[in-house]
This record gives structure tokens, C-alpha cells and sequence, in this order.
């Protein structure tokens, strides 16, 4: 079943539209009809992501130059919503790809954008980024895993938490604290380097000093691998510093998150359109009271209600995706769409669950498995506490009053 209606873009070119159409033939042929399944296995997508890399979707948004299809922000945000709608976890597996591949091209060395984008582009290096630890989730400042310069290189010790693609990436963007050549008293994010750690996909130490224990098990977005990294002295040499020079790592993380913030507005707009494929087709389907519940009155409002919100994030995500693409600051927007995105999401899923009844609660039915993946966004990537401390302090700064 295709969207006829809503979350329609303007303005596409013939370009983009064909690489949708692609993208969607493409789910709704291989990822719908088995995501359920693999998802209550919590299997890993192997076909699914070799589908994706033959289609060019690792290296959509990497420059031409390093093999890439050097598309736009919303062109990759379009995309990752038509995969959110078909399976959200295999959109987590391309999206911290993606911020990767954008955080070396916007801020790597020559040399880095070298090496590793031609690869990233055509999926045979797979990215990860870690920011989290176990003791802090939006609390950047308080990292307190470590580099310590070792001879003309850095041992790396702490422990890193959340890794999306932790198992089978085979390049970490970490966010560590490296004070040297800092005074006493420097602010926190002036302390900060991205180190790129090349590793061996899978589990265990997967380089010396370098672990990841094993697979976190999860509510919802299974499938794909969420873990922990332990570094005990893992030995980075300086040229697998991001950019070349430490001290820079929040500001380049940030600029990652910005981009992926989008992405996840994005992915609760995926997810969201399902829901309400799934409630409006079950509603024509089941009979109470000898018509379709979609006669009710009282289905209809949720439908309309359904619809208006898929409308709205949609809108939302795709100004703040052609903002960035404009080379402007988007932070307020991207914040303001992942937020309205993600609350609405869940809303539109819980309102699918409802019309479904009994059955939403019945794992044979797909609704069960969007109803658990859905409080994911809430968090990822910046809670929607973060994002309204966000989006409050950049309205103070647009709206100060003088005097």
C-alpha cells in the first residue's frame, strides 16, 4: 500500500524522486514483509543492509569525488524515512553510518576523507559514533573516558555506552577528554577530541584494549547491535585524530548530532506514516455493530487526528533538513522537528495500537512491534528535554528584549 496523500514533498527534482521510488519499492518488497520476523529474533538484517549498500544508500550524502551520489540532507532525510517506515532499526544502522561519513567530510583531514570516505561510500566501512556513557546520557561534559598522549600517539581508557553498530561497525567516532595543552580550568567541551578507532567487526576484544562485550538487550530497535566499548589503553596513532587537532571533538560531535537530529525527525515520520497505514486499512477491515469501525464516528476523529500529525512532523522535518541544506544554522528547527516527531510518533502509534484492540496486543500483528519501537526517539539523540532546553535557550537568543 503507498501513500497517496500525505507526507508528500514539493519542489523534488526528477533526481530525487526516482531515488525515492527506489528506496520505497525497495521496502516495501524487502524489509516489511520479514522486519517482524527478524525483529522478535532481534537478527541482524544481513540481507537487508547488503540490499542497501548495492542501492548506494551508505553513500548518498558522500561527495562524488570519494564515489558517493553527493546528495542533499533531504534527500538522505527522505530516504531514511521511507526505511523508518518499513523497519526503524535498519534507519539506526544507515543514520550513525551516515553521521560518521558526514563528520569526516566536513571536519577530517585530507588524508582522513581519503581513506575512509570511498570505503563508507560503498558500505564496506561501516561507521559507529559514541558519546554516552554509562554514568551520563545528555550530560556531554561529564565524559570522563580519557586520552592520554603516549609518544606520538594517544592511549585511550573509560567506558563508552549506547553504540548503535557497536558489534558490526569497524570505525568508532568516540568523544573522549584530552586535556593536554589545556590549562586548568579550560571549559569542558574546549577539552574534547574525536578519535577515529579502526576495529575488527564482532564481539569481544576486538583490537588490544578495545572490547565490546556483547549485545544489549532491548524493548524495541532490535536487530540492530546496541552495546558497550571498554578501552583500557587502546593506542590511537595522531593521524586518527579527527581533523588533526585535539580539542575540537565536541564542536564536530555536535555538528553529527545536528545533522542526525533531523534523521531521527525523519525516523519518527516513518514510523508514524505505518501507524497510520496500519489503524486506516484494519479500521476498513473489522466490523462491530454491523459496519466497518471505520464508520464510527469515534475511529474517524483518531484517524483525522492520525493524519494531521503525520502532516505536521512531516512538514517540520523536511524545513529543517532544506535549512541546513542552505548552509544556515538549523538547530532550532532540527530540535523543534525531532521533538514534535518523536511526541507524535508515539501518539499516532498508540492511537494505531488502539484501533487495532485486542489485536495490537498479539505479536502476529505488526502495530505490537511499532508500539515498542517507538519510545526509542523519545530518547535517542537527545531527549525531548534536551531538545526543549534547546529550542528555549535559541528562542531567548532570537527574541532578546534590549535593556
Amino acid at each position: 500500500m503507498t501513500v497517496a496523500r500525505l507526507a508528500q514533498t514539493e519542489g523534488l527534482t526528477d533526481v530525487q524522486r526516482e531515488i525515492l521510488a527506489t528506496v520505497r519499492e525497495f521496502v516495501d518488497k524487502e524489509i516489511i514483509p520479514v522486519a517482524t520476523e527478524l525483529e522478535h529474533r532481534d537478527e541482524y538484517p544481513t540481507r537487508i543492509v547488503e540490499g542497501l549498500r548495492e542501492l548506494g544508500v551508505f553513500g548518498l550524502m558522500i561527495p562524488e569525488e570519494y564515489g558517493g551520489l553527493g546528495e542533499s540532507l533531504l534527500t538522505y532525510a527522505l530516504c531514511v524515512e521511507e526505511i523508518a517506515r518499513g523497519w526503524m532499526s535498519v534507519s539506526g544502522i544507515v543514520n550513525t553510518h551516515f553521521i560518521v561519513a558526514y563528520m569526516i567530510k566536513q571536519h577530517g583531514t585530507p588524508e582522513q576523507r581519503e581513506t575512509f570516505l570511498p570505503r563508507m561510500a560503498l558500505g564496506e566501512v561501516r561507521g559507529a559514533f559514541s558519546m554516552s556513557e554509562p554514568g551520563l546520557g545528555s550530560d556531554v561534559s561529564a565524559i570522563t573516558s580519557r586520552a592520554v598522549r603516549d609518544g606520538d600517539g594517544h592511549l585511550l581508557h573509560g567506558q563508552k555506552m549506547w553504540l548503535t553498530n557497536g558489534g558490526t561497525s569497524n570505525l568508532v567516532a568516540v568523544l573522549v577528554r584530552s586535556d593536554e595543552g589545556h590549562p586548568e580550568g579550560t571549559a569542558p567541551h574546549k577539552s574534547m577530541t574525536t578519535f577515529l578507532i579502526e576495529k575488527e567487526p564482532g564481539f569481544g576484544e576486538v583490537r588490544p584494549g578495545l572490547t565490546i562485550p556483547g549485545k544489549i538487550d532491548k524493548m524495541g530497535y532490535k536487530g540492530v547491535d546496541t552495546t558497550e566499548m571498554i578501552m583500557d589503553g587502546v593506542r590511537i596513532p595522531e593521524n586518527r585524530v579527527l581533523g588533526g587537532v585535539t580539542g575540537r571533538g565536541f564542536y564536530q560531535m555536535m555538528d553529527g548530532v545536528e545533522v542526525g537530529r533531523v534523521n531521527v525527525a525523519a525516523r519518527g515520520c516513518g514510523v508514524a506514516q505505518r501507524a497510520f497505514e496500519l489503524g486506516i486499512s484494519y479500521a476498513q477491515q473489522r466490523h462491530t455493530f454491523g459496519r466497518a469501525i471505520a464508520h464510527h464516528q469515534a475511529i474517524q476523529f483518531k484517524l483525522a487526528e492520525m493524519a494531521t500529525k503525520v502532516e505536521a512532523a512531516h512538514a517540520m522535518m523536511v524545513k529543517a533538513a532544506r535549512k541546513k541544506d542552505s548552509g544556515e544554522r538549523n538547530d532550532l528547527e532540527a530540535g523543534m522537528a525531532k521533538y514534535l516527531a518523536s511526541e507524535y510518533c508515539k501518539e499516532v502509534v498508540e492511537d494505531a495500537f488502539r484501533i487495532h484492540g485486542g489485536y495490537g496486543f498479539s505479536k502476529e500483528y505488526e502495530i505490537e512491534r511499532l508500539y515498542r519501537e517507538a519510545p526509542m526517539l523519545l530518547i535517542g539523540e537527545g531527549t525531548a528535554e534536551i531538545q526543549k532546553m534547546i529550542i528555549g535557550r535559541r528562542l531567548l537568543e532570537e527574541y532578546r528584549i534590549e535593556g
